[in-house]
């Protein structure tokens, strides 16, 4: 089974519990203002690997990875555009006592019959996702990634009726996802849902600027700064309704 990879992080830390090693999956169905990785948008490039190649190279890491309690994240791009190899990857994975977490934007979920069997058969191999939900207003989710969000609202749902543990994360930025009604009416969607174990908010950042230049993009966020502590812990009281 072959993937089309951008890159892997042998050692990351932000992408599920302990230690992981991250495979970011080439391809993305969204355009996101902020995206730090907009060189994983084009379909079909990226490096081909196979399940056997990523399960070498991770056994070097096993010792850090296992300490930490830690595993590993397939994140994108989306890989839920690559089901199949991402599936064979968290079998052999989860033959191996190794956590799983897949960290996806739900972009791509679809209710096709022939989706949701494969999307069946990945979960039973996956311990985590971690889903980004970048707006609850649909038509601010439009102008922010191009799309509806439609299809990552229902990808929420449907992890909640499969009960498959979930980490929502939100990207916090000023003037585009920081509004208070927004984020309640977030927190109030997301108090709906019966898997979610942890709410991060994720502030936003420019670390991604250089690669949108290099790419000969127009950057549509240049004069946007972070947000301040406190919207961020704002933001998480209105998330979490605490």
């Amino acid at each position: 089974m072959i993937g089309n990879i951008h890159s892997i992080e042998t050692c990351g830390t932000v992408d599920g519990p302990g230690i992981r090693y991250v495979i970011f999956t080439q391809g993305c169905p969204l355009r996101c203002q902020y995206c730090h990785n907009a060189d994983t948008w084009k379909m079909g490039d990226g490096k081909q690997i196979t399940v056997d190649e990523i399960m070498s190279d991770l056994e070097s890491y096993l010792p850090f990875i296992q300490a930490s309690n830690g595993g590993i994240t397939v994140s994108g791009g989306e890989p839920l555009l690559q089901i199949p190899f991402v599936t064979e990857l968290f079998k052999a994975c989860k033959a191996k006592g190794i956590h799983t977490t897949l960290d996806s934007s739900g972009g791509c979920y679809s209710d096709n019959q022939a989706f949701l069997e494969q999307l069946d058969e990945l979960l039973k191999y996956t311990d985590l996702v971690l889903l980004d939900i970048k707006h609850i207003d649909r038509q601010k989710h439009k102008k922010l990634t191009g799309i509806y969000n439609d299809p990552i609202l229902n990808f929420a749902e449907y992890l909640s009726h499969k009960k498959i543990p979930v980490w929502i994360r939100h990207v916090l930025v000023p003037g585009v996802t920081d509004f208070d009604d927004d984020l309640s009416k977030l927190g109030q969607f997301i108090n709906g849902l019966q898997n979610v174990e942890k709410i991060e908010v994720l502030p936003y950042h420019k670390l991604g600027v250089y690669k949108w230049e290099a790419l000969g993009l127009q950057y549509p966020l240049k004069d946007v700064e972070p947000p301040s502590e406190d919207r961020v812990n704002n933001a998480y009281k209105l998330l979490t309704n605490t």
